[in-house]
């Protein structure tokens, strides 16, 4: 397998949004962010400024928070965060099958996938997420129709990477394989592309590691997501605020 270079992930969502994502970006120059009605994330360069930081805070709204992957929260931002786990592709192996008895998720399907996802917590879903592009999930039959219980899709999408994401399963149908099905849909989709798969997940959850690493993924490193914004009271010289959020992704 060839090597992909990795030196995009550890800023994702700044890759994305001067790259693949920019139809999606909001700001200018060096602060950025995504549509809020598209994801969460905001986005600075790697060489970010206090200048930077300044710009990007003041494309919030009144008390309103921003997620900030791969970084810690700069001097004059408050907020919280935490550890998570970066898993980058390094070998699975695409099927034919993949993808077999799921189904294609479209607009329609939002009002069930935010359901979903409210319901099981896999990390942040905005009603336009699905415009990243390539949601499957699993339905089963009900009384009179079906019932999205599974899914996952694409997030951000650094050059030659894209997330997997919104990993989520109902509680009433674990343990069927149906995680590993709908990512293994997504992975194949994104290798058809030339592009390789990289996802996120908490630290503490072992059993959704688990599955990823028998499907081929390996943990690259230990990856912080805060949630913050500027301080309204800024810390004296010299302090400083290093509290993170943990991600909640799949």
């Amino acid at each position: 397998m060839a090597p992909h270079d990795t030196s995009q992930l550890d800023n994702p969502a700044w890759y994305s949004l001067i790259g693949a994502h920019s139809r999606h970006a909001r700001g200018a120059g060096r602060a950025l962010r995504y549509d809020p009605a598209v994801s969460v994330w905001g986005a600075t360069p790697d060489d970010a400024t206090a200048d930077d930081w300044a710009a990007l805070g003041e494309l919030l709204g009144p008390e309103e928070s921003i997620s900030l992957p791969g970084r810690t929260l700069p001097d004059g931002w408050e907020g919280d965060g935490g550890l998570g786990l970066q898993m980058v592709d390094e070998g699975f192996v695409p099927d034919a099958r993949d993808g077999d008895g799921l189904v294609t998720l479209s607009d329609a399907d939002v009002p069930e996938m935010v359901d979903l996802v409210e319901r099981t917590q896999p990390g942040p879903f905005a009603p336009r997420t699905i415009e990243l592009g390539g949601y499957v999930g699993v339905r089963v039959a009900t009384d009179g129709g079906s019932k999205l219980v599974a899914m996952a899709g694409r997030r951000m999408n650094p050059n030659g990477w894209v997330e997997i994401s919104a990993v989520c399963t109902d509680d009433d149908y674990r343990g069927r394989g149906y995680a590993a099905r709908v990512v293994r849909a997504v992975a194949s989709g994104i290798r058809a592309e030339g592009q390789r798969a990289f996802l996120h997940v908490r630290a503490d959850n072992e059993p959704a590691k688990r599955v990823y690493e028998r499907l081929g993924f390996v943990v690259r490193r230990e990856f912080p997501f805060s949630f913050g914004r500027p301080a309204l009271e800024q810390p004296a010289a010299g302090a400083r605020n290093d509290q993170t959020e943990t991600d909640t992704a799949a």
